[in-house]
């Protein structure tokens, strides 16, 4: 079987070329600098993986997918799931979303979760795909491109936005970050460290994340009505409402709070015994 990659010269698609060449596949790639084409990739490869940017994934797709024939397989690793599995939908290929909830960076798939919305797929083709990720050491999570896209909200949208935010109050406050370092706390190194991560990387990327799903602005909407409403809470100082917003989201988390502790302590425990 020959699995092609649109980008694979990138992080992300050179990540996914050692996970099929590690089942066995043979691999071609194509890139800004390849002699490979998109357009080759698509005439030639049995499953056709796109693995660029956000912003330019639906573009990619639109121009190879009239290439494409019902013996083919359409793949894509972006982060948002309805534009991109739509355009697909528009060739006659297979068509199965992926999205790889970690980075480049990971060294293996083991311990790691994909996300897959397989659109218009025959069952053995999508219990094919998704065992070579399982089969070294991936979870799978399905679900549609329209429920993805309202979880990523949540998860990168509310996420990412908040360290952004937190990384801007700092800043604006004039806060020295060695300075505040040097009083820490495990958690708020740990909370840092967040901080950090996010701004040594591609901010394109999380760019893309936040202004191009369209379930974000709900989202933070959201979130600007918790922030004023607690807001107003702690300088009226009114204690009792405290205790009540408190309690209210004690009990939504109920289920997780025990895995939640436990988690982050063995974190902490980290941080400090290196």
């Amino acid at each position: 079987m020959l699995a092609g990659i649109i980008g694979g010269t990138g992080q992300m698609g050179r990540f996914f070329a050692e996970v099929f060449r590690a089942a066995g596949w043979d691999v071609i790639v194509s890139g800004r600098t390849t002699p490979l084409t998109g357009r080759d990739i698509a005439e030639m490869a049995d499953l056709v993986m796109v693995s660029v940017p956000i912003r330019a994934t639906v573009a990619v797709i639109r121009e190879v997918a009239p290439l494409l024939s019902e013996e083919q397989v359409f793949c894509d690793l972006t982060s948002l799931k309805a534009g991109p599995v739509g355009a697909m939908l528009a060739s006659r290929a297979e068509v199965i979303g992926l999205h790889p909830m970690f980075g480049p960076g990971a060294v293996s798939l083991r311990g790691q979760t994909i996300v897959a919305t397989p659109a218009r797929c025959r069952p053995a083709t999508l219990e094919g795909l998704l065992s070579i990720f399982r089969d070294q050491g991936a979870a799978i999570t399905l679900s549609t491109p329209e429920d993805h896209d309202r979880m990523m909200a949540v998860i990168q949208g509310l996420t990412h936005f908040g360290t952004l935010a937190k990384a801007e109050t700092i800043r604006r406050i004039g806060a020295d970050v060695a300075e505040t370092l040097a009083f820490t706390s495990p958690v708020y190194r740990i909370e840092m460290g967040f901080v950090g991560r996010l701004l040594a990387q591609d901010a394109g990327l999380y760019g893309d994340i936040l202004q191009m799903n369209p379930a974000v602005p709900e989202v933070l909407a959201a979130f600007e009505d918790a922030v004023r409403t607690l807001r107003e809470i702690v300088e009226s100082g009114d204690d009792e409402g405290f205790q009540a917003f408190f309690a209210e989201n004690a009990g939504h988390y109920a289920s997780y709070l025990h895995t939640a502790t436990e988690e982050t302590d063995d974190l902490i425990n980290h941080v400090v015994n290196r």
